[in-house]
């Protein structure tokens, strides 16, 4: 029971950071360890578990399935979605500085980490490594597009918004922006619009089924490069969580209130010498809470 609540509390950190653009629900499967298990027991989902389900019955198929695991990390991201998306909205928009730096320590430890995980730093994976950075760095820079709302751009953009959040350092929200559908489905959730949210989950889970297939190759074969690569998107997503920046296109939204589209990170301004403070101390908390839950991890592994 309390592994299960623990593994809650997982998928409810993975949902929360899935509402906030620039930042990973996969970055936190990284960070708390159940990164792999969750690309894995995606990928089972195929046409020969169901032939487990009438050969062999509902308990065969639900362990083959791993449906423990899925369900209860299912149900902490489907919390924190529908809970948490007016809290975090409201966080950001009064806290901002605490919170970005919060969300920097965290992807900064975690590129740590994961790099330590490398077993050979050598040329291809360096290369890896600066490429996943530069990738990352691009996206950060990016322009929204004008989209449609028709139901089938809704399904794509689940497919390719999933496909993000699944890539630590690469921002499924943030993806939703570019493609001018993060406000759009915030407000359906709120209003609980059922149409869109389905068209939206089933493409979701779409993506999920055939990416999953190509992480779980990549995992089982280049796993030191796989590693090296998810290091640089963590180490570039920075460059989207630093909150220091300035302005270059902004737009009314769907409230009537001004938000920022396109923004270039810069130095703080020693003016607001408060900002740049709490900045660097919830950093530091983010840093030290990895590194803590890290050594905690390989303390329970032991035991």
């Amino acid at each position: 029971m309390k592994q299960r609540a623990v593994l809650f509390l997982k998928g409810v950190a993975m949902g929360a950071a899935d509402i906030v653009p620039g930042v990973s629900g996969g970055t936190i499967a990284l960070i708390t360890g159940i990164y792999e298990e969750l690309i894995e027991s995606i990928r089972r989902i195929d046409l020969s578990l169901f032939k487990i389900l009438f050969k062999d019955g509902i308990k065969k198929f639900w362990s083959k399935l791993n449906g423990n695991f899925l369900l209860t990390i299912y149900l902490g991201i489907t919390a924190a979605v529908f809970s948490l998306a007016n809290i975090i909205s409201f966080l950001l928009a009064n806290h901002e500085y605490k919170i970005w730096g919060l969300f920097f320590g965290l992807v900064l430890s975690s590129a740590v980490m994961i790099i330590k995980q490398v077993e050979s730093l050598n040329s291809r994976n360096v290369l890896l490594l600066v490429t996943g950075i530069v990738i990352a760095g691009l996206i950060s820079f990016l322009s929204p597009a004008s989209t449609p709302n028709t139901s089938i751009f809704i399904f794509l953009s689940g497919s390719i918004a999933v496909t993000a959040t699944i890539l630590p350092g690469i921002s499924g929200s943030f993806i939703l922006l570019l493609l001018s559908k993060y406000e759009f489905i915030i407000n359906a959730i709120k209003n609980f619009d059922l149409q869109i949210l389905s068209i939206f989950a089933v493409g979701c889970i779409v993506g999920l089924i055939i990416f999953s297939r190509v992480l779980s190759y990549l995992f089982t074969n280049f796993k030191n490069e796989i590693l090296s690569l998810l290091s640089g998107f963590l180490i570039g997503s920075l460059i989207k969580i630093w909150p220091f920046r300035n302005i270059l296109e902004s737009r009314i939204n769907s409230e009537g209130e001004i938000e920022a589209v396109v923004t270039r990170p810069e130095f703080p301004n020693l003016d607001n010498l408060d900002q740049i403070l709490f900045f660097i101390a919830f950093s530091i908390v983010g840093y030290v809470l990895i590194s803590f839950l890290q050594k905690k991890s390989l303390k329970d592994n032991k035991e």
